[in-house]
């Protein structure tokens, strides 16, 4: 049952984030919104992701995690039903109890899984991994259509999630009578060692850019390949075929690096497969943009899975690992809110994409040379 339940929520963890977007133009033609304020509903979830992630860790070592997660849950749902509601007030703010609840399952979930499943920590984040990727492109693929299916709309295109969200929480509430976990506990002294831990920040680093570039992706991606001469809809295809092609590798590089002392080699091999795809959208190849738009998405889960397995890999025990993933993801999506505005700043001042994938490469530089201290054997608090 915990097996299914950390699946299940696992699914919860981007569907309901992700299937906004392909429904911006249906929500901004119906309220009459701007653009600006269009865009902003799928920014809102990121910067409740930041703020929420530091604090997720500390509820649950005063309710538990169980607790904490099924209340999350509940959040869920009220958050889903509320924005469905159809006025613009309900939406954001259903949107925002959305992200806080997301949230708290991206902290707690590494945890969970360090705690109870100390033996399969590779396979069990393999599996959270591939189930929120998978719920996740579902999100975005199932929105129109259901939208478009009699009197559904968008508003029952976005609420339909709340069914997989109640019976994620029915099946996680058996969860609450169990006592396994009311005994596992962090020393005092090192709890609140991580912030000053040059290897917690080196993994935080390692998380925010890989948010960054990620989002930054799925925001320009399709605008950086039609200036490069494809048209708008294979550069939309390429767009998804990034995605399809993160999804294996989230499954496959926790199993990998979970029989590895050290995962110094893939860390490095994935910022460089980052520095040739984005090197090579700057090149502009037509011919070669499928290649490079794979090894993108290589990079993209390969990277999000390593974060996932340095939570667990360098920390002791359950409590820590939520507590760096806290520290870590707060960092990162705050990074993941800023990149697409930035990159998009620059793209409006220079006229062009040169700059901003420059900048782009550069920072996969700096996530090559964290990810190689991040990748050695050691512990956060040693």
């Amino acid at each position: 049952m915990l097996i299914i339940g950390v699946i299940l929520v696992s699914t919860n963890l981007r569907g309901p984030f992700t299937s906004v977007g392909a429904l911006i133009p249906f929500i901004r033609n119906d309220l009459d919104i701007s653009n600006a304020l269009a865009g902003s509903i799928t920014t809102l979830p990121l910067l409740a992701f930041a703020l929420i992630s530091p604090f997720a860790p500390k509820i649950a070592n005063r309710i538990g995690m169980e607790w904490t997660i099924t209340l999350s849950l509940i959040l869920l749902i009220i958050g889903i039903v509320i924005r469905s509601f159809g006025e613009i007030v309900f939406l954001f703010t259903g949107t925002f109890f959305i992200g806080l609840a997301i949230a708290i399952g991206n902290v707690l979930i590494p945890g969970i899984i360090k705690m109870n499943f100390p033996l399969k920590i590779g396979l069990m984040t393999g599996m959270y991994a591939i189930f929120m990727n998978l719920f996740g492109a579902l999100g975005s693929g199932i929105s129109v259509p259901l939208a478009s299916t009699g009197n559904f709309g968008w508003q029952g295109a976005l609420g339909v999630w709340s069914i997989l969200a109640v019976i994620s929480l029915l099946i996680w509430l058996p969860q609450l009578t169990s006592q396994r976990n009311q005994q596992a506990s962090v020393d005092t002294e090192k709890k609140s060692s991580l912030w000053r831990s040059p290897l917690a920040w080196k993994i935080t680093i390692f998380m925010g850019i890989q948010s960054l570039i990620f989002y930054t992706l799925i925001t320009w991606l399709p605008d950086i390949l039609y200036a490069n001469g494809l048209n708008s809809s294979t550069a939309g295809w390429m767009l998804f075929l990034m995605q399809f092609s993160i999804i294996p590798f989230t499954f496959i590089i926790p199993v990998i690096a979970e029989k590895m002392k050290s995962q110094v080699v893939l860390s490095v091999t994935t910022g460089f497969l980052f520095i040739i795809g984005l090197s090579g959208l700057l090149q502009g190849n037509l011919t070669l943009t499928p290649i490079y738009v794979i090894l993108l998405g290589i990079a993209g889960g390969s990277a999000f899975s390593l974060s996932m397995m340095f939570f667990t890999l360098r920390t002791r025990n359950g409590k820590e690992a939520a507590e760096l993933s806290g520290m870590a993801q707060s960092f990162g999506y705050l990074l993941a809110a800023v990149g697409p505005v930035l990159v998009g700043a620059l793209q409006d001042l220079t006229n062009g994409w040169t700059i901003p994938l420059s900048l782009l490469i550069f920072i996969s530089v700096i996530f090559l040379i964290v990810g190689m201290s991040s990748g050695k054997e050691r512990q956060v608090t040693d």
